[in-house]
């Protein structure tokens, strides 16, 4: 299927006019007085190098379909050395020693933690507190679903104004450029995620910008938008990225990315948690979305360890998805496909968050009424992305520097 996924994208895109094609862009929108010449000389570049190659690649991908690897064997278990590769990649994803069995129970238990909180919430919401019936509720209701891309936008301009107004009272002082909401170009926005977050440029000529997709809003959840703004932009990855180019630690290290993804993620993930204990959630609704979300997250452990350690066949895992979480066929079969696509990497997220809340939760119980949130926040911050096992250190030391001054 992932083989199939790549020819198609590969041949929507040559599918497109070349004055269409979304590579042109930058060259389309350059300032330079010699703009015309400049998109001349790329289009001769798309039309002549580029498209030919993508049209190759294709072909070769397409070669490759009667020898590709069906739906019922779709682990990276299923080939040589694939076993003790996919232990790798989860060592290397979660910077952790956890075990793909390891991995898969804690997935199990924080669905279990999800749907009692759902629970919570649903029979206050809904009066429903059975999860399916919660899930297929949120699903399936046009309600809940968008009237129009300004609404869309709007949502995420409020939330991150929440975000922002109480900023300094959690987090450290920073100089750092306001987060810029851009919506996502239409052309890309059918294949896009909900969001994603594009950091400064390094000579601050472009803001930090939470990319948000607000393309045919009927089929976006109003629950998932403020969740995915504390994620994307503030407390989550703007503060967390734009900080981290303005450390005093090496150059490559302000823009490490998904070398470090537990930590970047797991901070993204701890963000969306954050913002319902300050209290920046504006109903139950979004609430519901934030767990509707870490339930991906926590199925992710589930799913990824069940293809590649554990034999499971993509049917599996989808129905596996449908049954614990509120989302929906299409984009569930495009999660699983992308857990087959890179194994290990969906694991990040809340292997990063759960430890960050448990050193949160280790330093509270240890410093007692020294404990301060907005410093906790600061050592965690304060050495750009680093594994997890860093980052337990760090705090650790803080840790034992608050008890020196107190003493």
């Amino acid at each position: 299927m992932g083989v199939l996924h790549a020819v198609e994208q590969l041949e929507g895109y040559l599918g497109l006019p070349l004055a269409q094609d979304p590579l042109l862009e930058p060259a389309r929108t350059a300032t330079v007085a010699e703009a015309a010449s400049l998109v001349a000389q790329s289009e001769e570049l798309v039309a002549q190098s580029v498209r030919p190659g993508m049209a190759a690649l294709a072909e070769a991908l397409r070669a490759l379909l009667p020898v590709a690897r069906d739906d019922e064997h779709v682990g990276i278990s299923e080939v040589p050395g694939g076993t003790e590769g996919y232990v790798a990649a989860v060592a290397r994803h979660t910077t952790t020693d956890l075990t793909p069995d390891e991995v898969h129970r804690i997935g199990l238990e924080e669905l279990e933690g999800i749907r009692a909180e759902a629970a919570e919430i649903g029979d206050r919401l809904f009066g429903l507190r059975d999860f399916t019936a919660i899930a297929t509720r949120l699903r399936d209701d046009p309600a809940l679903r968008f009237g129009s891309s300004e609404e869309i936008v709007a949502v995420a301009h409020d939330a991150l104004a929440r975000a922002e107004a109480v900023r300094d009272r959690y987090f450290p002082a920073d100089d750092i450029t306001d987060c810029a909401i851009e919506p996502i170009n239409e052309v890309d926005a059918a294949s896009s995620a909900l969001g994603f977050y594009r950091p400064p440029a390094v000579d601050g000529t472009r803001p930090g910008t939470f990319c948000i997709n607000a393309s045919a809003p009927e089929t976006h959840y109003r629950y998932e938008y403020e969740a995915l703004t504390f994620h994307e932009s503030v407390p989550g990855h703007h503060m967390q990225l734009a900080m981290a180019q303005r450390l005093d630690i090496p150059r490559y290290r302000r823009h490490l990315d998904v070398e470090a993804c537990s930590f970047n993620e797991g901070w993204g993930l701890y963000s969306e948690q954050f913002a319902d204990d300050a209290g920046l959630y504006s109903d139950d609704l979004s609430r519901l979305g934030m767990l509707s979300m870490r339930a991906v997250r926590a199925c992710r452990l589930v799913v990824d360890t069940g293809m590649h350690a554990f034999g499971w066949s993509r049917e599996r895992a989808v129905q596996f998805m449908l049954d614990n979480t509120a989302t929906t066929d299409e984009h569930v079969r495009s999660e699983v496909d992308r857990y087959i696509a890179w194994p290990g990497q969906a694991l990040a997220y809340m292997i990063g968050r759960r430890e960050i809340l448990r050193l949160r939760t280790a330093a509270r119980e240890s410093l007692g009424e020294t404990f301060s949130i907005r410093d906790f926040h600061e050592t965690v911050l304060g050495n750009g992305a680093v594994p997890l096992t860093v980052l337990a250190d760090a705090v650790t030391r803080w840790q034992q520097r608050v008890h020196s001054a107190s003493h």
